[in-house]
């Protein structure tokens, strides 16, 4: 749903702002100023910034139910309470045009690419007030934002990129401010120009922003040169388009084992020795290259939160793991001493049955987690499947990027002979099951490779993407108020 502001930009209350990438995770609800009186000093700028982030990072959006979504849509978990708020049409399948939960998520990430838009003019309208090296890092870190935004909405509403090169109709591509209803009609852009201007975006941010945020905190919970290129591996892959996904992240990975970042003057990014700690407060490891953190001041609102949906301390135990047939817990390459499974997993008994679920999200009463965006386990596997897919790849590096991300939590697991890519591809593909189980990659790893979904909740069927099933509609609400949308 497209929602149009007022003439006014909104920005945080916050009592006394000194740092960008602390304030926003104790900032209060929202103050509203004219726009010359929010570009009037550098305060209020930086509020702004805060104030972008505080937007993407909604329960309804990439701070809980997209990731949620991505995960419980396909053969991982099984429900155990048919509550209807809490995800069960997204995991039967049968959600439709009127579901109010999509169409908040859709709303969200529309209400945060406008916020960006109006950021993005008032900073031209209104330069002199930041040093030039201050102002290219916040425009930069908004035409990230609004790159992340663009792209998780563009996964979900509209058909994969490799299905016909990105020929399909995408979604409205609102690049101007709107602060009324003038311009709610727009057709829908093509999936190919979606990802065209994601991509302008991220290349922009990546001149724009800094080497490094300045601390761990910073370099973790805000965008930085990493952040936008490690995106665009992503954004690559699921184009298809390995050999950019070699160029992005050889710009992060060594050539060799073991696999860090190469550039000394930006932040420096490593797995770490135990899975565990990446899911673990502070949140603010070397793995981490982008997550958004929460206060008790600004937690996601109920029924929103991640560990709300994947935990066993929080009294729900909604979604439990599917322990049998196609969820990978029951796939034997997962064993039993594996890290993930010893550290981020557990059991609990409910009305005589023991269920098992996810733990990776214990910050519980208050939701304090910090809700994963993008890992550097990630880069290392989109690298480990580019390597496969490309034309020359290099096998060998494919296997030893996949091997560091498994031997890191189950040492001793060896995957025997990958001598094809086809048998790489399929290692790498089960690998990130295992590795991102929570973290809203499921959908969307079978989505860019044009696989149907193997439903759980829709009764074990195996969805086609040429399945109106496949992707969610498009909500009733932007249709109702911009009947172009489904045009192109």
């Amino acid at each position: 749903m497209k929602i149009a502001t007022v003439a006014i930009l909104a920005i945080p209350l916050i009592g006394s702002i000194s740092s960008c990438k602390k304030d926003f995770l104790t900032a209060e609800p929202e103050l509203t100023l004219p726009e010359a009186e929010a570009f009037a000093n550098p305060t209020r700028i930086l509020a702004q910034v805060n104030g972008l982030y505080f937007s993407i990072k909604s329960g309804a959006f990439l701070g809980g139910r997209y990731l949620i979504y991505n995960d419980i849509r396909a053969e991982e978990f099984s429900n155990r309470t048919s509550n209807g708020v809490t995800g069960l049409t997204v995991y039967q399948g049968t959600n439709v045009a009127s579901d109010t939960y999509i169409a908040r998520l859709w709303s969200q990430g529309y209400i945060t690419i406008n916020r960006v838009n109006l950021f993005l003019k008032g900073m031209t309208d209104h330069p002199g007030v930041l040093t030039q090296a201050v102002s290219d890092n916040y425009v930069a870190e908004a035409k990230f934002l609004r790159a992340l935004s663009y792209f998780s909405l563009i996964q979900i509403f509209a058909k994969p990129y490799l299905l016909d090169n990105g020929a399909s109709r995408g979604m409205p591509l609102r690049l101007l401010p709107e602060t009324n209803l003038q311009n709610n009609r727009l057709k829908s852009s093509s999936v190919a120009a979606i990802y065209a201007q994601v991509l302008k975006d991220l290349n922009e941010a990546e001149t724009g922003l800094p080497n490094t945020q300045g601390d761990a905190l910073g370099n973790t919970t805000r965008a930085h040169k990493n952040t936008a290129i490690a995106l665009k591996t992503r954004v690559y892959l699921a184009m298809g388009k390995y050999d950019k996904v070699i160029e992005e992240g050889n710009k992060l990975v060594s050539q060799t084992a073991p696999f860090i970042t190469v550039d000394a003057a930006r932040v420096g990014h490593a797995l770490q020795a135990n899975v565990v700690n990446v899911f673990a407060a502070p949140y603010t490891t070397s793995e981490s290259i982008l997550s958004f953190p929460f206060a008790e001041t600004n937690v996601p609102n109920t029924q929103n939160q991640l560990g709300y949906y994947f935990n066993v301390g929080n009294g729900n135990l909604e979604y439990s793991l599917n322990i049998t047939g196609a969820g990978i817990y029951a796939d034997p390459s997962w064993r039993a001493t594996d890290a993930r499974k010893t550290g981020l997993t557990a059991t609990s008994s409910f009305a005589g049955r023991t269920y098992t679920y996810p733990t990776k999200f214990k910050g519980i009463n208050p939701f304090l987690d910090s809700a994963p965006v993008i890992r550097y386990a990630e880069v290392l596997l989109n690298l480990a499947e580019a390597e496969a897919l490309n034309p020359g790849g290099n096998l060998v590096r494919s296997r030893a990027l996949l091997d560091a991300v498994r031997k890191r939590s189950d040492p001793t697991y060896d995957f025997g002979v990958l001598a094809t890519s086809a048998d790489l591809l399929a290692a790498i593909l089960k690998e990130r099951r295992i590795e991102f189980l929570t973290e809203g990659m499921r959908y969307n790893d079978l989505a860019r490779r044009v696989a149907p979904i193997p439903s759980f909740g829709a009764g074990s069927v195996s969805i086609p993407v040429t399945d109106p099933r496949y992707t969610f509609p498009i909500p009733l609400q932007e249709t109702n108020t911009n009947p172009e949308v489904n045009n192109m």
